[in-house]
């Protein structure tokens, strides 16, 4: 392109935190599909960058999603930041405290994946998932969480084996705690003070979607592990 914007990219969670700054990382190298449920931080974004719209869909409605990608064709870029972090002791956790994490972390990922293979395929894209260091190593009172990560883990392996031969690049990123309204809440849950300065800023991790992004074609990025550096 003219412009220099190579590609479409599609970013869930994009209203807020780390997916609004890999929005704003991708921007001046792609199209933007920014995927997330609050219509007016979208649209606000949208405002900001380049070439961007909003892309306001429920993740966990399969039949808003189904009809929300059924006109892609080709995407160049996935990018999975959307999640929601429900925290609880085994004791304290019922079903649906499991079932919310799963559903948005895990099945809500799985499905819109498998909804847009075929136009991943068409541009030999590239998915990228925001995991977690709770997908790598669980920690007491992280159990929903947690599980759901482990399972979002398992899910790019499987993907990445299946799909790689099809020319498809899946990478996964394991940030640590990153400053962001998600995080504040973490530390509230946990009894905590929130020291902004101490976790990683979801600009780090954006550099990191856009180096895995942007890598050659030579190049597959299948796994990354981000740690705030001490202060």
């Amino acid at each position: 392109m003219a412009d220099g914007r190579t590609g479409l990219a599609l970013v869930t969670g994009a209203s807020r935190g780390i997916g609004a700054a890999v929005a704003r990382a991708l921007a001046p190298t792609h199209r933007l599909l920014l995927g997330g449920r609050d219509s007016d931080a979208l649209e606000r974004l949208a405002a900001e960058l380049p070439d961007a719209r909003p892309w306001p869909v429920d993740l966990t409605d399969d039949a808003a999603l189904a009809e929300a990608t059924s006109s892609l064709d080709q995407l160049d870029v996935l990018v999975h930041s959307a999640g929601v972090a429900g925290l609880g002791t085994v004791a304290e956790s019922p079903a649906a405290v499991w079932r919310h994490n799963l559903e948005v972390n895990t099945v809500a990922v799985v499905e819109l994946t498998r909804l847009l293979l075929p136009a991943l395929r068409a541009a030999r894209g590239h998915v990228v998932f925001l995991n977690s260091g709770q997908g790598l190593s669980a920690r007491a009172g992280w159990g929903p969480y947690a599980a759901s990560k482990f399972a979002l883990r398992a899910y790019a392996d499987v993907l990445r084996a299946e799909e790689e031969g099809r020319g498809l690049r899946v990478t996964t990123l394991y940030p640590g705690r990153t400053d962001t309204e998600m995080q504040e809440a973490v530390i509230a849950h946990e009894g905590g003070e929130y020291t902004p300065e101490s976790y990683l800023r979801p600009e780090s991790v954006a550099a990191a979607v856009h180096a895995a992004v942007t890598a050659g074609p030579d190049a597959h990025l299948t796994e990354l592990t981000l740690r705030p550096r001490p202060r």
